[in-house]
Order: C-alpha cells, then sequence, then structure tokens
C-alpha cells in the first residue's frame, strides 16, 4: 500500500477557496409581457427581489410595462456560503402590431456582456472584473396548448445560440394535466423540427440516481410552471405557496400540480455548476475565438458583435435616419440662406449699377454744359 502523501486534502482547500470567495450566477427572464416573470423570480428564491405590477393595476395607475432592461442584484447566503444573484428582467414583446426584431436588445445585451468580459480579460490588471454573463435564461412561453407562436420560434432561434436556453410554460395551472402533456408534446416538437439548441442537464452514468435525476429533468423540459407569493393552509396544517381557487388549492411546490420544484432543483441545486461550465466553455469562449480570429465585424454565434451591430438594431437605425434627416435639413437651410444671400448680392449689385448709370447720365449733362458754356465764351 503507497504511503499517504497529502494530496487528498486538496479538495477540502478547495472547498474552504469557494465558500470563502462565493459565486456569482446571473438568470434572465425573457418573453411576452403579461406572464408572470416577476412573480416566478420571487417565488423561486423566497423573497420578494422585485415588486410586480399586474396588467389590471398598470391601466389603473397609468404604470407601464417593462421597456428596458433592468438588473437586480441580490446576496443570498446558505451554509456559509455566499451566492452574488444577479436576476435580468427584459422588457416584454409581442403586444405590438409590429413585433420584427423585438428580440433584439435582449440579444444585444448578451453579447455585450460577453465583449465586456472579453475585454476585462484582456487588461494587465483583472482582480475586480465585473462578470453580467447570463448563465440561464428563462424564455417564458404563453400558455395557449396550440403550439410555438413564430415570435416564439424566431426569438428562441437567437437566444439558443448565445445562452443556455430553459423553455418554461408559464401560469401553466390554466391548462388541465392532459392539456400540459399535449402541449409539451407540441412544442418539443417545434424545437426539434426548428434545431432550436436548448439546456440539457448531464448524464453522469457512473451515478445512478443522478442519472436517473436528469433524465426526469430532461422528461419533464419544458417546464410547466405556477408562480405564487401567497401562502395558504392546505388543509394538513402546513402552510404552502399556492393559488387559490373556488373548485381548490394550486400548490407550488406539488409536483403533482406542476414543475416548479424539478426547475429549481435544476438551477439551484444539481445543474448550477453545469449552467456556469457552459457558459464559460461553451458560449463564452465560442465568441471570444470567433471575434479574436476574425476582428470585430463578424457574425458570432449566428449574431452580430458590437461593432457592426449598430447597423442591424433597429434603435441605431431609427438614431441613423434621424441624423440623416437633420444633416439634410441643415444643408436644405444653409442653402436657402445660401440663395438668400447670392439675391441679396445680385440685388444691391443690380442697385449700385443703377446708381451708376445715373451719375454717369448726371456726368455726361453736365460735360455737355460744360462744353456749351465754353463754346460761349469763345465766341465772345
Amino acid at each position: 500500500m503507497a504511503e499517504s502523501v497529502g494530496i487528498a486534502s486538496l479538495p477540502n482547500q478547495k472547498y474552504k477557496l469557494i465558500t470563502k470567495e462565493g459565486g456569482e450566477f446571473t438568470i434572465m427572464v425573457a418573453g411576452e409581457s403579461g406572464l408572470g416573470k416577476t412573480t416566478f423570480v420571487n417565488t423561486l428564491f423566497q423573497t420578494s427581489l422585485k415588486t410586480a405590477v399586474d396588467n389590471r393595476t398598470r391601466h389603473k395607475r397609468g404604470i407601464r410595462p417593462t421597456t428596458e432592461i433592468d438588473i437586480v442584484r441580490a446576496d443570498l447566503e446558505e451554509k456559509n456560503f455566499t451566492l452574488r444573484l444577479n436576476i435580468i428582467d427584459t422588457p416584454g414583446f409581442g403586444d405590438n402590431i409590429n413585433n420584427k426584431n423585438s428580440w433584439q436588445p435582449i440579444i444585444d445585451f448578451i453579447d455585450d456582456q460577453h465583449d465586456s468580459f472579453m475585454r476585462q480579460e484582456q487588461q494587465p490588471v483583472r482582480t475586480n472584473k465585473h462578470d453580467l454573463r447570463v448563465h440561464a435564461c428563462l424564455y417564458f412561453i404563453r400558455p395557449t396548448g396550440h403550439s410555438l407562436k413564430p415570435l416564439d420560434i424566431a426569438t428562441m432561434k437567437k437566444l439558443a445560440t448565445r445562452v443556455n436556453l430553459i423553455p418554461i410554460i408559464a401560469k401553466s395551472d390554466t391548462l388541465s394535466p392532459t392539456e400540459i402533456l399535449e402541449f409539451k408534446s407540441r412544442i418539443r416538437a417545434v424545437i426539434e423540427a426548428q434545431e432550436i439548441r436548448i439546456f440539457t442537464p448531464p448524464i453522469d452514468l457512473d451515478d445512478e440516481a443522478s442519472a436517473e435525476h436528469s433524465r426526469r429533468l430532461i422528461e419533464s423540459m419544458p417546464f410547466a410552471v405556477i408562480g405564487s407569493e401567497n401562502e395558504y393552509d392546505n388543509g394538513k396544517g402546513e402552510t404552502v405557496r399556492g393559488r387559490k381557487y373556488p373548485w381548490g388549492l394550486v400548490e407550488v411546490e406539488n409536483e403533482q400540480h406542476c414543475d416548479f420544484n424539478k426547475l429549481r432543483s435544476l438551477l439551484l441545486r444539481s445543474n448550477m455548476l453545469d449552467l456556469i461550465v457552459s457558459t464559460n466553455e461553451l458560449h463564452f469562449e465560442a465568441y471570444r475565438t470567433l471575434r479574436m480570429q476574425t476582428g470585430d465585424n463578424t457574425e458570432v454565434n449566428g449574431g452580430i458583435t458590437t461593432s457592426s451591430r449598430k447597423f442591424h438594431n433597429p434603435k441605431f437605425k431609427e438614431e441613423e435616419n434621424a441624423l440623416k434627416k437633420f444633416f439634410t435639413d441643415q444643408v436644405k437651410a444653409e442653402e436657402q440662406r445660401f440663395r438668400q444671400w447670392e439675391q441679396n448680392i445680385v440685388n444691391e449689385r443690380n442697385r449700385l449699377n443703377s446708381d451708376l448709370d445715373e451719375i454717369q447720365q448726371k456726368v455726361k449733362a453736365l460735360d455737355e454744359q460744360v462744353k456749351a458754356l465754353q463754346l460761349k465764351t469763345t465766341k465772345r
């Protein structure tokens, strides 16, 4: 038997180091307006990270829904381990008549975070790096019971090439169990047909329990979830989070009612490290490699990088058109002023020529008078 040399203590040292440093995890929520994204975030972390305002309250108070990307930061501590959590709340879309390129601000934000982190990596001092790279994007799907909308398909295609995409059926308590199963089947068929790459938990064949857990998570995708910040008595002497209806109580953490526990396990328990590693080794490395190989003016993971993106982003296009219009108006104004100035010069020249002609006529008349006087004087 070989004598111990002490290397077995390295995992303990690593554990102490990681515990001391803590961790950072960024979750993005995306999807149409009114699907309960904020309520779900508060339910997931069992605290009010954000204030939810429903559509009826918005109309009554004149409050407009989220129109810009909002970042909420919080520190969660459990067993002396601190997790620095970043929640990226994106503007809901789908309310406009024309929703073309409505996903562009989300895509730009994800690309910008990769670009920002890459530039920080290139600096000589990298002790205080600011990392907002998105580790998981929860895409909320409206519970129509039919299939994915064209807008959902286009948006998910764009997101899947940049981030770990996790599709979610929002407000699943509006559908019956049978309708949920059929809806999931239709969504999976569309995802496969459209070749949309979603995050799939890795299966560890060496650990049967872990492998079985991963298989159950994969079979449950897309996750049908319910969000609620209210607590009720479930009739068994237990206080649970859920939604109260005249016909009964829907429990958030009851696996027979929804997939909330499975999604929380994937995000915060069993696969958080997989999400972080996948972001670092797959999405960020693909972005960094292409940027360094081909420069700024290239497509990264099917998208447009920062330098050339402004020519494709509708927001920048509007600004460009506004600047062009302003420049054109300025040129027209200057041309008008120049024409007026030119006309004034012509008028002044004509006036001076007229005055000169008049003076010349007077001088000619005076010359004739002088000659006449000289002629009279000679005759005398």
